[in-house]
């Protein structure tokens, strides 16, 4: 914060609930009586002409401040005040709005009366614009004498630019995509502009006004700038960064300067865009308005910003720095009652102010602090105590359970023990006879005041729920809201996940903060099993299997799963079967003679929700029995050849994707070709035959339409592919952790590892992803001599040519692991543990493993599932 304040000479506030920006403030002698007026227009539609005169310094504005207030019927964006009319070299005042440039002359009347004399405006001339406005410049262009030409910037990029009365021309902008500040430089005869690029483009008014006519332009990529008369720019200066403003300053005829304002730099130019200095600022600026300087050769500036402070700078060197009461969006330099180089200001809500830069500091002292002798055994003992406080509370494991007793808003989802008796599905494109749903109830309980509550209910596709968002009123402390919304099987394929949660994001107002402070609170629930599958009879033959092995006797399925088993029949105590309403079906099978489960199915993807869900049952029922001693493992061979069948599939959808893309282009490109040549045909004066291009273009189109559709429908079958391998990839980890009885925090690493996106997009792809993740790990933890840890790693991730590099590193993954690896996120390999190899892996020399191809390795090192079911197994 500054120790001096702008000095308020006199202030307003203009209007109620009234918008601002930059254009919207002008200072000139608009009625011609030499001396300087304050022009303010705003976004509702009020032109206001003010004048000044407070009786003493920090007066608030009086009635007869306001010369003039008038009510125009659309947004004004701009105003400005030159020789805008044919004939005289009087100052008008132009109004820009969205679709309308007006031009006025001010006047003055005597009064009769006490209140002095009135104004009163003309509308001289007005054009109507066919495209929307954004800013206008003025100057004499072509180097007229005694008037003033406007040129207004469209939001689409042209330059209109009008003789007075009259309306000259337009030229497009080559390569426009966003509008940007424009400015006239008299001294080059050129308009200065900051394109979406980034850098200063100048364009001289000669080429301008020699270009192709904006109405009659082609859009032919092949054309260059320097043909013809294609539009040519004069100078290019890349900036690096988007301009808030630009002005160009000439108090000599010798010397003119291009000010820039970026939005972390302040540049000066030459007028052949040279950079004639630059600084940079350590604030976000607003506004600035550069002025003649005290000093011969340098220019002072003034720069506002968002921290309410106004700088002033000679040339890069800061000044003077002063407090401002409001964020300004335009300032200005004016000569006020005799009183030279007022600073007006004005704000985005209306606030008017005329300062001035005073030497008067606060009076804000801050309190001497009391001296006092060190004593430092004291403050070392104090040291230990904080020391040892912190260390305790890092250790307490509660601290997050009672954070969470004690917070303000609390979000709870309970999930209905039981379907719905009628379903509430919506919409499903599954075929089979039945969709059920479940009701899910989740309730807000808050113990404070709470702001603009908004829910969101979430679950993974191909779930959907009824209704995914809900806005509620502001809560009251000590109150609660309830919302009730079902959950169901919308797309015709098992989701990796039976999990959902809930997001409540929120506003809480504090001391210092009355608007609130956005927070947000979530749970989560999990989904039953019934929701995608249903009782069936069991299958004895399937192409997947996979053998769970427990350290305790099997339990009946009566006991573990009576939502799926009929009491009645004794025969499903031991065998339960399960259809999915996909079409796809899995049995689980429970040993009678050895403490074995297991699960079988014709898709390897289906095994996955049946295996994790007979885990978590089976944790359950031991844990209620308080029988902490039960693990599972497994000890066949990981069914890795199966799942690079499901990386193939997901890969060759992602290169048919590219493949659609790049037709679709084509095809699309064509297509504007025969419509710019039709185009051409149509406009011609002398009709020409068509020479079939009708035709063309009509089977064009469809190929468009077919090549969409195509795309659309390879986009669903990517998604449904990754949602098989996602299922895969799950099943993946948990064998392999309860293969080399992984701890939770190895198991996390597994996780980031094959799973490391939530979506699978064009730019980011799972399997380049997982590749690059699998050899970090190789090359760290799992690396076997120190050469491999020296090696780097690609920065950059892109679409592979093929998933055998992938494959391979996957089965040295599992390889490594075999042999002793240990997954940790440090690269000590000195420390890894030993691990058992299970019955179904053969050991491979390593240096045999990496030299021979991606389908000898997996089906040498991981036999194929076919082995398995060659074992004594009883059920």
């Amino acid at each position: 914060m500054s120790l001096f304040k702008a000095r308020d000479w006199w202030s307003t506030m203009l209007g109620e609930k009234e918008e601002f920006d930059q254009g919207c403030l002008c200072v000139a002698d608009v009625d011609n009586s030499g001396r300087d007026k304050i022009i303010v227009g705003s976004y509702m539609g009020y032109l206001r002409i003010l004048n000044p005169h407070p009786v003493k310094p920090g007066d608030g504005g009086q009635p007869e401040d306001l010369l003039l207030e008038v009510q125009l019927r659309e947004p004004i964006l701009q105003v400005e005040v030159g020789k805008f009319v044919s004939g005289t070299e009087g100052l008008h005042l132009a109004v820009l709005h969205c679709r309308k440039l007006c031009v006025y002359a001010v006047s003055e009347t005597l009064g009769n009366v006490e209140h002095g004399n009135q104004y009163q405006i003309k509308l001289m001339y007005e054009h109507n614009l066919q495209r929307t406005a954004c800013n206008m410049t003025y100057g004499p262009f072509g180097g007229v004498k005694g008037r003033d030409l406007i040129c207004i910037q469209s939001m689409d990029g042209m330059l209109m630019l009008f003789e007075q009365e009259s309306y000259a021309f337009g030229r497009f902008l080559p390569g426009f995509l966003l509008p940007g500040p424009l400015t006239y430089s008299s001294r080059t005869d050129s308009f200065i502009t900051v394109s979406s690029c980034r850098q200063v483009e100048s364009y001289k008014y000669q080429v301008l006004a020699f270009a192709t006519d904006a109405d009659e332009r082609q859009e032919t990529d092949q054309a260059k700038l320097g043909s013809g008369k294609r539009l040519v720019v004069d100078w290019v200066l890349n900036l690096g960064e988007q301009a808030l403003d630009i002005c160009v300053v000439s108090f000599n005829q010798t010397v003119s300067s291009v000010f820039v304002l970026g939005e972390r730099n302040f540049f000066c130019l030459k007028d052949n865009g040279q950079i004639r200095f630059m600084k940079k600022l350590d604030y976000s600026p607003s506004c600035f308005i550069p002025y003649c300087s005290v000093k011969e050769g340098t220019i002072n500036t003034l720069i506002g910003n968002h921290s309410k402070m106004l700088n002033v700078y000679q040339d890069v060197t800061l000044k003077w720095a002063a407090q401002l009461p409001h964020i300004p969006v335009s300032v200005k330099v004016a000569n006020l009652q005799d009183l030279k180089g007022v600073i007006v200001t004005l704000s985005d809500t209306g606030h008017l102010q005329c300062s001035y830069l005073g030497t008067d500091p606060s009076l804000f002292q801050a309190p001497r602090v009391e001296s006092r002798e060190l004593n430092q055994e004291e403050f070392d003992a104090e040291m230990k105590e904080l020391q040892k406080i912190i260390k305790e509370a890092t250790k307490t494991q509660d601290i997050v359970p009672k954070s969470e007793k004690n917070r303000d808003v609390i979000v709870t989802a309970e999930v209905s023990p039981d379907l719905d008796v009628e379903s509430q599905a919506i919409d499903s494109e599954v075929k089979a006879e039945a969709v059920p749903s479940v009701t899910v109830k989740i309730t807000i309980q808050s113990r404070v005041t709470v702001k603009k509550p908004n829910l969101e209910v979430c679950v993974q596709a191909p779930l959907a729920v009824t209704c995914e968002q809900f806005v509620f009123d502001d809560l009251e402390p000590d109150s609660s809201e309830t919302v009730i919304v079902s959950v169901f099987l919308k797309r015709n394929f098992s989701p990796s996940e039976l999990e959902g949660n809930c997001v409540l994001s929120y506003s809480m107002p504090t001391e210092l903060f009355p608007e609130g402070i956005l927070k947000a609170a979530q749970c989560n629930f999990s989904l039953p099993l019934r929701l995608i599958c249903f009782p069936a009879q069991p299958s004895k033959a399937a192409n997947h299997k996979i053998t769970i092995d427990t350290n305790k006797p099997p339990i009946s399925f009566l006991t573990i799963f009576p939502d799926f088993v009929d009491p009645s029949e004794d025969d499903q105590a031991n065998v339960l079967g399960f259809q999915f309403l996909s079409g796809s079906k899995a049995t689980l099978l429970a040993s009678k003679t050895s403490q074995r489960y297991r699960i079988q199915s014709d898709q390897l993807e289906d095994l996955w929700l049946i295996t994790k869900e007979l885990r978590l049952r089976l944790e359950e029922h031991f844990k209620k029995r308080n029988c902490k001693d039960f693990t599972c493992a497994f000890s066949g061979s990981i069914p890795l050849q199966e799942y690079f069948e499901l990386i193939d599939r997901h890969f060759e959808l992602r290169l048919n994707e590219e493949k659609l893309q790049e037709l679709l282009s084509q095809r699309a490109a064509q297509f504007r070709a025969i419509e710019r040549r039709l185009l051409t045909r149509f406009k011609d004066k002398t009709p020409a035959p068509l020479q079939h291009l009708d035709t063309l273009l009509e089977g064009t189109f469809r190929e468009v339409i077919a090549l969409a559709d195509a795309a659309v429908e390879n986009q669903a079958n990517i998604f449904q592919a990754f949602t098989k391998l996602k299922s895969a990839t799950h099943l993946v980890i948990m064998l392999i952790s309860l293969w080399q009885k992984l701890s939770t925090d190895q198991v996390a690493i597994l996780e980031a590892t094959f799973l490391p996106l939530a979506e699978d997009t064009k730019e980011m792809g799972w399997e380049e992803t997982v590749d690059a993740a699998i050899s970090y790990l190789l090359r760290t933890c799992l690396s076997k001599s120190s050469k491999e840890q020296a090696l780097s790693l690609s920065s950059q991730l892109c679409m592979p040519k093929d998933t055998s590099r992938l494959k391979k590193n996957i089965t040295l993954f599992c390889d490594r692991l075999a042999k002793g690896g240990r997954l940790s996120l440090s690269t000590d390999s000195a420390t890894q543990q030993t691990a058992v190899m299970p019955g179904g892996c053969a050991t491979i020399p390593e240096s045999d493993l990496e030299e021979r191809t991606v389908i000898l390795c997996s089906t040498a090192m991981l036999p194929h599932h076919g082995q398995i079911t060659k074992q004594k197994f009883k059920p």
